[in-house]
């Protein structure tokens, strides 16, 4: 009998794990790493005590709702580092990074050290600027990234591009797209001879009166 009733109780479980990370994804995604946990166990539907039975910190918490974006932070390193175009490996990881934070606000809060807690975010952040310094090398040597770039230059766009997330939620990834194109087409030393890239379309950030 005791081994029947056992398997409900995992299954429970399970089901409440997903449901905690899945409303985390949401209210961490909208409304940034400052939420508190109470909101993440209402939105999910549980009781505060269940939430902390699962995950005990906040911190515990934040690593496993945003694995998935530590995942693909990871790839699009290693994609760029690979890149035999050192031009288009360094424009590629600037777009992928704008992109995985124009998704959630609280990965980017992560990312940018908004939760100082979060010292796996400290361990990307680092593993991020140091490859986007030998992207930066690789592509000066070539003659198409501009000379005087420096890598504080990306963490000066990130800072600007955080701004994104006071769009309406389904403007954010087309003006992070076009922020990134902008920022892209500054960095670059490009011949005079060539014709600019297009830009990506401008999203409607304000509806008509």
């Amino acid at each position: 009998m005791t081994g029947r009733l056992s398997h409900p109780s995992r299954s429970d479980a399970r089901d409440n794990r997903a449901r905690i990370l899945d409303a985390a994804r949401t209210v961490f995604g909208e409304k940034g790493l400052g939420a508190p946990m109470r909101e993440v166990a209402r939105h999910a539907g549980i009781g505060p005590a269940t939430l902390y039975r699962h995950f005990p910190t906040k911190q515990a918490l934040v690593l496993e709702t945003f694995a998935a974006q530590r995942r693909a932070c990871h790839a699009a390193i290693r994609d760029a580092l690979a890149d035999s175009d050192s031009w288009h490996g360094f424009r590629s990881l600037i777009e992928r990074i704008c992109e995985l934070h124009a998704h959630s606000r609280g990965f980017a809060d992560a990312f940018m050290t908004a939760f100082p807690e979060a010292v796996d975010f400290a361990a990307d952040r680092e593993r991020t600027v140091h490859a986007v310094a030998e992207l930066a090398r690789r592509a000066q040597e070539t003659g198409q990234l501009h000379s005087g770039f420096v890598v504080d230059d990306l963490v000066l766009m990130l800072m600007a591009h955080r701004c994104v997330q006071d769009a309406p939620p389904a403007a954010r990834l087309a003006a992070s797209r076009r922020f990134a194109a902008y920022v892209i087409k500054a960095f670059r030393a490009e011949p005079a001879t060539e014709a600019p890239a297009p830009l990506p379309p401008a999203p409607r950030l304000q509806h008509p009166q």
